[in-house]
Formats: C-alpha cells, structure tokens, sequence
C-alpha cells in the first residue's frame, strides 16, 4: 500500500508542479486556488469512477475498459488522446531539461561556461539534444521499462526539494528579480481556462491508475479508495504550497517553470534543478513506450513484433519530440495545449461516458446527473482551453520565446538578458560619453 500512494503521489503531482505559479498568474490568485482545490476533487472522484468501471466491466486496462464500453471507434479515440499526452508528456520533459540542466552546469563549472567552448556545450540548445540522443533515446528503445518506474520515491523527494527552494530562496534572491514593489496581486484574470490545462497536466494520472490499482498487494475498491484520498489531499497540499508561494513572490514575472525566476547560481535552486533533471531522464522513457505502444495498436495490431519497426518508431518519436523542445522555450505553452485536449478528456470525458454505459437503468436519471455534468466540463475545457492556448501561443511574443535567437543558443539566458540591458544602457548615452 505504501508503494501503491507514492506511486500515485507521483503521477498525481508530477511534472506539471513547476507550472501551477504560472497557472495562478494566468487564473488570478482567487480563481487559481479555487480551480486547483475543485480540479482535484473532481480528479479523485473520477479516479473511484474509473475503479468502480473496472469492477463493473472486469477490465483491468484503460484500453480494454474504454473498447468494453465503446468498441473499437472508442479505443481509437482513447489512444489518439493517450498518445497525444504521452507526445506532451515527452516534449514537457525536454523543454524542462532544457530549463534546468544548462544553469546547473554553468554554476558548477563557471570557468569553462565563460569561455567560447562552455558557452555551446552548455547552451540550452546542445544540452537538449545530447539529453534526447545519448541518454533518453537509448532508454527508449527497452521494450520494458519497468525498473524505470520504480522510481516514485526518488520523485517524490525532488517534488519536495523544489517546493522547499522556492519558499526558502524566493524571499532572498535579488529583489530585481522579484515581483515590483506595489505590483497588482491580480484576484481574478481572463486566462481561466488556459490556466484549467496547466493544472489538468499537473493532476491527471488516469491512464496509469489501473497499473497502480493492480499494484496493491489486496486491490480493494476500499484500499484503493483509501490510497486516492490520501494521494490526492497530499498533492493537493503540495501544489497549493508552490502554487500560492511561487505567485506571491514573482506575480507578473511568474514565468512557465518556477524555477526559471531563479538566478543560475543559487546553490539550493540548483539542487532541485538537478534532481527535478533526473527524474525528467527516468520518466522519459516510460512516456515514450505508451506512444509506441499507441502507434503499434492502432496500425500493427494485428502484426508480429518487428525490431525494425520498433527502432523506427522510436527514433521518430524521439526526433519530433526533439525538434519541439528545441523550439518551444515556454514550459507553460506545452503544459495548456496537453492538459487542455489531452488531459481533460481522460480525466473527465472517459470515466463518467464509461460509467452512464455500463450502470444499468436508463442513461439519463439522477444518478448519472453527475457524470453528465462531468462530461460537459470536460468537453467545454477541451475545446476552449485548446483554442484559447493555441491562439496565446500565437500571439503572445512571450508564448513564442526566443529559441531561435543566435545569442540564446550559444550564450545562457542570463547572460543574453545581461547584454540586452547592456545594449539598451548605451543606447540611452550619448555618443560622446561612450567614447
């Protein structure tokens, strides 16, 4: 049982963590805590739900559930959206790689960071690809992962490195980089359901429940019930802290990852960087096996096992995951468009539509009253959290970045920021004075 509630601790507050300040920012702070607090109700009922299917259908897969109720138009939909938050899932990974791992080199080796050589190998870009090419790539190959996924404790701890560096360092960082001094502390804002799909990421864990309901020792609708409270109030807690904490001290420049507000020599921040790195490179891969997984199911499922097709469907999924965290340099970005279209209907369409078809009386009474309900969010945050996401990323020159800057790829952020200002400083004196 202890395994199975840090099993789901982890897939419940995952990842997504480092974005939920950026979710505040976007909500508002009122409506932010209120969505994170009524988001996870609603994903610990349909957590039971799903269970609950499970019992009533004899299936023990989310797959085999799903085909079960709604044949195979209903598996095609499930592993389109499974396939599609596994893609997000990988290329979330990346871009926090890409976030992380080049301040913690630079901090550890700021001598050869100055010179022209540290500037490319720890550059955002380079690191990214030899994160993709040397270490998740080859990891992606196994056929079983499994050893990998037996890494929830170790998550659990970075999850709670980080909450703890942004409480201890926020308030002692340079106050430039803080939130301005009478800023607004914005009660309610227009990003309300771009703001749903960065906590959906952050707190949908279905597809993996029934791996984890299978994982108790006795798998009782009971214990079961049991372990998704305590998960939930625990992650709920967590995200709560961060969430709150980290928009309190940066508010307006709350970025898409929480830990990009920090400079890169913090000691403490960068500790949570590495450890948030390595579980990145650990649960890549498992991400990775449910894509393949997806494409094998839905154009070889009646074929034999081919090597050559495993390899090359792993070397594309690797290389278009590349090509997005190569380009994409906003965390928050990838966090809405996933959680928004994928996230949303297994979480919210999924469970109830399995449960109305499996309950016996009719499909409309106020027994099912809930469930409907249910999948009317679910499909009005699909649609709109999608929509509204795509056209911030569009329109939005934070959204968009900077990837593609000459400067960013070779030089760290930090310092491209400091000869932007540079630059600006001197434009402002007049020519004589720089001379």
């Amino acid at each position: 049982m202890v395994s199975s509630f840090f099993n789901l601790t982890n897939a419940i507050v995952g990842a997504g963590v480092i974005g939920l300040p950026y979710a505040i920012r976007q909500a508002g702070f009122i409506i932010g805590v209120l969505m994170i607090i009524v988001l996870a109700l609603l994903v610990d009922w349909t957590l039971r739900v799903l269970a609950l299917n499970s019992k009533l259908s004899g299936q023990q897969t989310y797959q085999g559930l799903v085909e079960h109720c709604f044949g195979r138009t209903g598996l095609l939909a499930n592993s389109f959206f499974q396939g599609a938050m596994a893609g997000g899932g990988m290329a979330s990974f990346i871009v926090i790689v890409g976030d992380t791992l080049p301040h913690v080199l630079s901090a550890l080796m700021p001598t050869i960071g100055q010179t022209g050589f540290g500037r490319v190998v720890f550059s955002r870009r380079f690191v990214i690809a030899f994160f993709v090419i040397f270490m998740a790539y080859p990891l992606s190959l196994y056929r079983d992962v499994g050893k990998l996924s037996k890494t929830s404790a170790f998550a659990v701890v970075a999850m709670c490195t980080i909450i703890a560096s942004v409480i201890i360092e926020g308030p002692q960082i340079d106050s430039s980089l803080r939130a301005e001094p009478g800023s607004p502390f914005v009660l309610a804002n227009t990003g309300v359901f771009q703001a749903v799909g960065i906590i959906t990421f952050a707190f949908v864990c279905h597809h993996n429940s029934f791996m984890i309901y299978g994982s108790l020792r006795k798998p009782t609708l009971n214990r079961y019930f049991e372990v998704i409270h305590i998960s939930t109030v625990i992650a709920t807690v967590a995200s709560l802290i961060i969430a709150v904490i980290g928009y309190i001290y940066f508010r307006e420049k709350t970025q898409g990852n929480i830990l990009n507000n920090f400079p890169q020599d913090n000691l403490l921040i960068n500790i949570a960087r590495s450890l948030f790195a390595l579980n990145m490179i650990t649960t890549f891969p498992m991400e990775t096996l449910v894509a393949r997984e997806v494409i094998d199911q839905l154009m070889f499922r009646d074929q034999e096992f081919s090597m050559k097709r495993h390899v090359i469907i792993t070397t594309v999924l690797c290389a278009l995951c590349l090509v997005v965290g190569e380009t994409v340099c906003n965390l928050g970005v990838l966090l809405e468009l996933t959680g928004g279209l994928s996230a949303s209907f297994l979480a919210f369409i999924l469970p109830p539509a399995c449960y109305i078809k499996l309950c016996s009386g009719p499909m409309v009474s106020w027994k099912t009253v809930p469930h409907w309900l249910c999948i009317c969010f679910g499909f009005t945050v699909m649609v709109l959290s999608t929509v509204l996401s795509i056209r911030h990323a569009v329109v939005s020159q934070e959204a968009n970045g900077s990837c593609w800057n000459v400067s960013d790829c070779l030089i760290g952020d930090d310092t491209t920021l400091e000869l932007k200002r540079y630059v600006a400083v001197m434009e402002d004196v007049p020519k004589k004075d720089q001379d």
